[in-house]
C-alpha cells in the first residue's frame, strides 16, 4: 500500500486497483439549457449523454456541454454501498493546453475536500504526481455525490456529477475551424467496497495516454429539412414528422434517431430561422402567437406558456424569462441580433399537461403599431404531433421453479441439478403502441448480469408495437443460475418516445430470491 497527497489531505489506496490503458474518446452532447446537478441520471436533462456514454472501469462516463460548462456524470455501478463521507473520492485531471504533457502551474486536477463529498477543490500540477496546494480562487465549477439508479443499473449505486467551467479548462466553442476538445484522466475510489480505478493507467504521472472529450456546439438543422414556420421540435425536423400520425422517423444517419416515435416531456418548438429573420426585419415591432388544438378538427386556440432561455451577453449566458404580454402575444427576437442557448425558440411547454393523442400547432406572425396587432399572413403550416407521456406497463407476475411459484425473498434449492432452473413470467406492454424495447435479466454477486430475454421495436416488424402480457423468460427452457447467490430478476421497458433530443420514458420491475445450487 502507498499514499498520495491530494488537495492537502492524505488518502490511502487499496489492493483492488484497476487501470484502463487504452485511450478513448468521450462525445459530449449539447445541453440546450443549464443543467441542475440535483437531477437524477434518469431525468430527461441527461438525454443524449447515455447514448454516447464511455465505458470505464467500474461503470460509465457521461458528458454534456453548453457554451459555459461541461457536465459530467460518473455512473459508478460497481459501488453499491451508500456510505457518504467515509473516504470515497475522485481525481479529475485536465490537460488544459492539450499538449499531452504535464505543464507545471497550467494543468488542473479536481478533487473533494475531506469528508465533504459535495465540495470540490482545484489544484495545479507541478510535475508527475505532484500538485500545488488547494487554490483559494473563486470557481463556478461544482460536484455532487449521489446514490441511486440509472439507465445502466436499477440497483442503487454511487454517482458523481460535475459542472466544470469551460474557461477553467481553457476550452472555447468559438473555434470554427475544428471541433473543440480537451484531454482528461479520472480516478474513482470507494472505501467500501474497496475499489480504486484509474483511467487511463498512471494518468497523473504521464499525460501521453489521456482520454479525449469532444465537445458539442449548438446543433443546426438544414433549411431543406425545416418546416416553413415551425422548423423543428427540438432537433427533429418538422419534415420528418408524419403529418397524419404525428410520429417522427429520422434517417439512420441523423444524430437524433427516431423510428415512428411519439413525443413527450418538455418540448421545444423551434422556428424556421429564415422566416423569423424575414418577419423581424420588417418595419415596426414584431410579435407572434402559437395556436393549438387537440385532435385534427375544431378551432385553434391561443396557446401560452412561460419559460427561461439564456442569452449570450459578452462571454456569459444570462437568463431571460419569456412570457406572453397581456394581449397574449410573444415578442419576436431577431435571430440575427440575439444569441440564445436555444436559438429560434418559439415555445417551450410541458407536454405532460396535454392529453395523450394527436395535437396540432400553428404560428401566426404580427406587426404592432399605433396600438394595433396586424396579422402578416395566415399560418403556412400545421404541425401535427402525437403526445404520449405514459410509460410501458411492466410487472413480474411470477418466478417459477418447475410448477412451484417462488415468492419474493424465497429460497430455491436446486440440489445440485445442473439442468434445473428458473422461469420468469412477466408483462411488458404499452397500450398506445409506443414500446421501444424490453429486456429481462438476472443480476447476482458483484454486479454480474445475464440476459434472459429481450425484444425491440425494430425486430418486431410492427409499426405500433405494444409488446405483450403473460410472456415467459427465457422464451424456451429455463434459466440455469451459475452459482449459489441472492438473485434479482429484472424487467426494464423503454418507451418509443422522444423530447426532440433523445429517448425518454422507461419503467422497470424487480424481484429478489435466493438460489442454492
Amino acid at each position: 500500500m502507498f499514499y498520495l497527497t491530494i488537495l492537502d489531505f492524505e488518502v490511502a489506496t487499496f489492493p483492488i486497483h484497476k487501470k484502463s490503458k487504452n485511450m478513448a474518446t468521450l462525445k459530449s452532447s449539447w445541453a440546450p439549457e443549464p443543467m441542475d446537478l440535483t437531477e437524477p441520471l434518469n431525468d430527461e436533462i441527461w438525454v443524449g449523454s447515455f447514448e454516447n456514454q464511455m465505458e470505464i472501469p467500474g461503470g460509465y462516463l457521461w458528458a454534456k456541454n453548453d457554451a459555459e460548462f461541461l457536465y459530467l456524470a460518473v455512473d459508478f455501478v460497481e459501488d453499491t454501498n451508500n456510505d457518504p463521507g467515509t473516504g470515497d473520492y475522485f481525481w479529475l485531471t485536465f490537460d488544459t493546453n492539450r499538449n499531452r504533457a504535464i505543464t507545471p502551474n497550467k494543468d488542473i486536477n479536481y478533487g473533494v475536500y475531506p469528508n465533504q463529498p459535495n465540495k470540490m477543490g482545484k489544484q495545479l500540477y507541478l510535475g508527475p504526481g505532484r500538485w500545488t496546494g488547494l487554490l483559494n480562487t473563486p470557481s463556478e465549477s461544482a460536484c455532487r455525490y449521489d446514490f441511486g439508479a440509472s439507465p445502466n443499473s436499477t440497483t442503487p449505486h454511487r454517482i458523481w456529477k460535475f459542472k466544470l467551467d469551460l474557461s477553467e479548462l481553457n476550452v472555447s466553442l468559438a473555434t470554427w475551424w475544428f471541433l473543440p476538445y480537451t484531454f482528461f484522466g479520472l480516478r474513482i475510489h470507494s472505501s467500501a467496497p474497496k475499489l480504486n480505478y484509474d483511467t487511463p493507467a498512471n494518468f497523473y504521472t504521464s499525460f501521453s495516454n489521456l482520454h479525449r472529450i469532444q465537445f458539442s456546439r449548438k446543433p443546426t438543422i438544414a433549411q431543406s429539412l425545416q418546416g416553413p414556420e415551425i422548423g423543428s421540435v427540438g432537433l427533429i425536423p418538422s419534415t420528418q414528422i408524419n403529418a397524419t400520425t404525428g410520429r417522427a422517423t429520422t434517417t439512420s444517419t441523423y444524430y437524433v434517431k427516431t423510428d415512428n416515435h411519439a413525443f413527450g416531456g418538455t418540448l421545444n418548438l423551434i422556428g424556421n430561422r429564415l422566416k423569423m429573420q424575414a418577419v423581424a426585419g420588417m418595419a415596426g415591432s414584431q410579435y407572434y402567437r402559437v395556436l393549438h388544438r387537440e385532435g385534427t378538427s375544431g378551432s385553434f386556440e391561443n396557446f401560452t406558456s412561460g419559460w427561461t432561455n439564456y442569452r449570450l451577453v459578452g462571454t456569459k449566458y444570462v437568463p431571460v424569462n419569456i412570457a406572453p404580454n397581456n394581449a397574449g402575444y410573444y415578442f419576436l427576437y431577431n435571430p440575427s441580433s440575439y444569441d440564445f442557448s436555444i436559438d429560434e425558440l418559439l415555445m417551450q411547454f410541458d407536454s405532460r399537461l396535454l392529453k395523450t393523442g394527436l395535437h396540432q400547432f400553428q404560428v401566426e406572425f404580427y406587426t404592432y403599431g399605433s396600438g394595433t396587432y396586424s396579422k402578416i399572413s395566415n399560418p403556412a403550416q400545421t404541425l401535427t404531433i402525437y403526445i404520449d407521456n405514459n410509460v410501458p406497463q411492466v410487472s413480474i407476475d411470477a418466478i417459477m421453479h418447475g410448477s412451484q411459484q417462488v415468492n419474493a425473498c424465497g429460497i430455491v434449492n436446486l440440489n445440485g441439478n445442473t439442468t434445473d432452473g428458473i422461469k420468469v413470467k412477466f408483462d411488458a406492454f404499452d397500450s398506445e403502441g409506443n414500446l421501444l424495447s424490453y429486456n429481462v435479466y438476472a443480476k447476482y454477486g458483484e454486479g454480474h448480469t445475464q440476459s434472459l430475454r429481450s425484444e425491440t421495436h425494430a425486430g418486431s416488424g410492427i409499426a405500433l408495437w405494444q409488446g405483450a402480457n403473460n410472456l415467459m423468460a427465457p422464451q424456451s427452457g429455463v434459466y440455469v443460475p451459475p452459482v449459489t447467490c441472492a438473485y434479482s430478476f429484472n424487467v426494464v421497458a423503454h418507451a418509443r418516445t422522444t423530447n426532440g433530443y433523445g429517448q425518454i420514458g422507461h419503467n422497470s420491475a424487480s424481484r429478489f430470491i435466493t438460489i442454492l445450487k
